[in-house]
Parts: structure tokens; C-alpha cells; sequence
């Protein structure tokens, strides 16, 4: 019997996915708008980490939000009554953002007259860290409640972002969570990564997230 023939189809699909998400990153240098593409597990805090961040940066920046989600809208509707241009972006069953979902949801927000749009991907830990969205940077959150191993569980999600938020610090007394042990097992995968420490409920730690998010879009 003769050797199985294996045909890998992947190197094709994700030049296609990498061509578009190189595009939209030449087009967002263009307009001096920056994207940030945030990934996390349902109930880490993305929404609530997003408009306290919003609140924190408002005054400075023009900014959009882009909702991912497989269906409904009640993300996009908190940013919508928080006073944030916002548009929903449906995956029709997709469990993550990829380029040219993406670049679809730019056509519908006015993206060269904003300075700043978050992406609020898809809540998982697996599928987005897979898609190059075309943003400028990727970042994490990671909660308290979740455990200080998940980047040993999920290596990929942390091996891409530039920045790993730590989030619902004020939850520490109710759960275990060893956080000299967390930020060694993200430097191990990923010695570049800018951890924070941080509460979206009561703001403690935004002035450092907020921090580096303003200096790496002056070095845009």
C-alpha cells in the first residue's frame, strides 16, 4: 500500500487572511488610526475594561468600538448608550474576527476620522489568537476568577499579544491566584509582553494600561 497523500491547504488560507490584515494595517497608517484588536474569555471583563478605558481616554482620542460577536448586540447597545460609535459585526457562527471580517466592519464605521478603535473579539481563548485581524496591537485580558494557569492551557493567545491585562485585582481575597507565578509563565512564552494589573470595576491599574496605550500610538 502506498504512502497517504497530505495536502496542506493552510499556508493558502492564512496568505490570504495575512494579505488583507497587511492591508487594512497600511490603510489604518494612512489615516493615523490605531486598532486594538482585545481578546478574552466570556466573563473576563471585556466590555466593562473597554468603557472604563474609553472614559479614561475620551478627551484625548476620537474613538470606535467594533462588537464581535457569533449573534445578538447587547455589547455594542452599553457602548452605543455610553455615547461610543459603534458598529456590530455578526461572525454567522464563526468563533472569531479574522481579516476580512474586520475589514468589512471598518467600511461601516468611519474609521479615517476616528484616532483610536478597539475590536472586541469573540469570547474565547482559542479561535481569535489564530486570525490576524490587521490590528496594531493585540492584547489579553485574563481575570482573577480564571486562574493563573491559562497560559499554560492556551500558549497561543499569550505568544501574540503585546500587552496581558489582569483584570478584577479586587476579586483576589475570593480566589487563588499566584501572580508572580502568571507573569512568568507569559514572559516564558512571551518575554515582550506588557502585563497589568488592573480593576475595570474600581479603575485601580488604569493609569498604567492607559499609559502604554497612549505611548504606543505615538510611535504609530
Amino acid at each position: 500500500m502506498g504512502k497517504v497523500k497530505v495536502i496542506d491547504v493552510h499556508t493558502g488560507i492564512f496568505d490570504e487572511n495575512n494579505r488583507i490584515a497587511d492591508e487594512i494595517r497600511r490603510q489604518n497608517q494612512e489615516n493615523r488610526t490605531f486598532l486594538v484588536n482585545i481578546m478574552a474569555s466570556p466573563g473576563a471583563g471585556k466590555t466593562t475594561t473597554l468603557l472604563r478605558t474609553i472614559r479614561e481616554l475620551k478627551n484625548e482620542y476620537r474613538i470606535g468600538v467594533m462588537e464581535a460577536d457569533i449573534d445578538y448586540s447587547i455589547d455594542a447597545e452599553k457602548m452605543q448608550e455610553a455615547g461610543v460609535t459603534t458598529v456590530q459585526v455578526h461572525t454567522g457562527g464563526e468563533c472569531a474576527m479574522d481579516a476580512a471580517m474586520t475589514k468589512e466592519g471598518l467600511k461601516e464605521i468611519p474609521s479615517k476620522d476616528l484616532d483610536l478603535i478597539f475590536l472586541e473579539n469573540v469570547g474565547n481563548l482559542v479561535c481569535p489568537a489564530e486570525n490576524d485581524t490587521g490590528s496594531s496591537v493585540n492584547v489579553e485580558i485574563l481575570s482573577v476568577p480564571e486562574g493563573d494557569d491559562k497560559p499554560l492551557k492556551y500558549p497561543l493567545m499569550f505568544q501574540v499579544c503585546q500587552a496581558v491585562l489582569i483584570n478584577k485585582i479586587d476579586t483576589r481575597k475570593f480566589f487563588p491566584f499566584d501572580e508572580k507565578a502568571v507573569v512568568e509563565r507569559i514572559h516564558a512564552l512571551n518575554p515582550k509582553a506588557e502585563v497589568f494589573f488592573l480593576s475595570a470595576r474600581t479603575g485601580e491599574g488604569f493609569e498604567q494600561w492607559t499609559g502604554w496605550l497612549r505611548k504606543q500610538m505615538a510611535g504609530m
